[in-house]
């Protein structure tokens, strides 16, 4: 049995290699609205239930389906109020049942990413030839509904296996070369990007994304009301603003279309929008912008740094501190 998941190696937030953000930014923000589609009775999985109420599960299927009715517009029309784009964690069964919401957010340039196919279909309990060919089928619709190479991945309802990010990969080398498959969203470990080991050698990254920000875990989970939410993500910037003086942290904000848009929840969150973005030195940009930051300015500078510290717990300490 293994002792951690293995997909990164311990590498300690004090005295890393600095990071700086394009103009010098303190913070690298990404806001990454999950665009998801339920199936109101989808197939069994004997992992998981797809819903706490006996079939039909219509309130749950109701407020997820008013998020893409009305919700998303409102939440588009709020991100783009601030200059914005969302980096879409995309159930890409969207592309079909909902095309418009696809080309409203192509008009705006939004990233889209792989959030699987339908968030009632999970990756547990499928074998490694099922969950490549999910993750294929995925990318392949990204890229022919946007155009998009699709660079990101966050399972299916957190849904992840141990093949997870390898698949993920070697799916994108194998559609997109360079381009495709670089970056994960399923690991919450870190406030800064970090080199995550893949069977194939490929550099592959792993961006921060919080679910202590997550508006479903904030609403649903932890019980906390709108003002305590928006005071939350407020709270979370000014720490890593703080430290992004030393080296450059990310911040993002995971939604949902069927709760931060709801009209009783919406003024907290542009209120911590707005305090965010007036930050003359924040880079406000998408998942894949950060990772490709990172990967092609940092990724072999922070390895060397990783592989010294796995030899040396001590490399990188003041001399006091190692002795």
């Amino acid at each position: 049995m293994k002792a951690n998941p293995e997909y990164y190696d311990y590498w300690p937030y004090e005295n890393r290699p600095k990071i700086t953000w394009p103009g010098g930014a303190k913070v690298a923000f990404w806001v990454a609205p999950n665009i998801e589609f339920y199936e109101l009775n989808p197939p069994k999985n004997p992992h998981r239930a797809a819903w706490p109420q006996p079939n039909p599960a219509v309130p749950g299927y109701s407020i997820r389906d008013y998020g893409n009715r009305v919700g998303h517009i409102r939440q588009m029309e709020l991100l783009e109020k601030y200059g914005i784009r969302g980096s879409i964690s995309l159930s890409t069964a969207l592309c079909d049942h909902h095309p418009e919401i696809i080309q409203m957010s192509k008009e705006r340039d939004w990233e889209f990413f792989s959030h699987g196919i339908y968030n009632t279909r999970y990756t547990y309990g499928m074998s490694e030839q099922q969950e490549r060919d999910m993750i294929k089928d995925s990318m392949e619709s990204i890229y022919r509904s946007t155009g998009q190479k699709c660079a990101g991945y966050l399972a299916p309802a957190l849904s992840h296996s141990d093949n997870t990010i390898d698949l993920f990969a070697e799916v994108g080398s194998e559609l997109f070369g360079n381009d495709g498959g670089i970056y994960t969203c399923d690991l919450f470990h870190d406030d800064q990007p970090t080199n995550i080991h893949t069977r194939s050698g490929k550099q592959f990254v792993s961006i921060p994304y919080s679910l202590e920000m997550n508006d479903t875990i904030a609403f649903v989970v932890n019980k906390i009301e709108p003002r305590r939410y928006g005071q939350m993500l407020k709270d979370n910037f000014d720490r890593l603003y703080q430290e992004g003086e030393e080296s450059g942290t990310v911040m993002c904000i995971p939604t949902h279309n069927y709760q931060v848009s709801c009209p009783h929840r919406l003024k907290a969150f542009e209120e911590a929008l707005d305090y965010i973005t007036s930050h003359d030195d924040v880079w406000v940009a998408t998942g894949r912008e950060i990772a490709e930051y990172y990967r092609d300015n940092y990724f072999d500078m922070m390895q060397a740094d990783i592989e010294k510290r796995v030899l040396n717990p001590f490399a990188g300490k003041p001399a006091e501190e190692s002795k």
